[in-house]
């Protein structure tokens, strides 16, 4: 089964799933990659220090501006990526539709990815080298499936 769309979730749609579907899109060029959120700050933009330590990156997430999950997010996804075991939970009670393809982000590793709002460099530093690391997994293996 090709992969198409992913769709990245977070809390507040201003962190984590952006710094992700910015990753992940600039890896994934034939794939469309959004985000939202459980409990999203609809409307606000991208956290400042996420679009900085992008920047960095070469990836820009300036233009992110965040939206709630919905029904038809998930129903258009293919796979959606959650950044810990409670909100794979949340999205699975929500939408039980999506039971199957909501995984964690660094699920090969079994690991969560805190969240860094509001706790400086450090901790966004600490999330995005997991969400960079759990971005390449699946990059990995979106491409081999979406080349068979």
């Amino acid at each position: 089964m090709a992969i198409h769309h992913v769709l990245t979730v977070c809390l507040g749609n201003i962190c984590r799933s952006p710094m992700a579907q910015g990753l992940m899109a600039a890896a994934l060029p034939d794939c469309e990659v959004s985000s939202a959120g459980l409990g999203a700050m609809v409307g606000h933009p991208a956290d400042p220090l996420a679009c900085e330590l992008m920047q960095e990156r070469g990836v820009s997430i300036d233009e992110h501006r965040a939206r709630q999950i919905s029904l038809d997010l998930c129903q258009r996804a293919d796979l959606i990526l959650v950044m810990d075991t409670e909100q794979r939970r949340a999205v699975e009670q929500r939408y039980p539709f999506t039971n199957g393809k909501v995984f964690r982000l660094c699920e090969h590793n079994k690991r969560d990815v805190p969240d860094p709002y509001q706790a400086g460099r450090s901790a966004f530093l600490t999330s995005l080298a997991l969400i960079e690391d759990g971005a390449t997994q699946w990059v990995h293996r979106i491409s081999r499936v979406s080349s068979q």
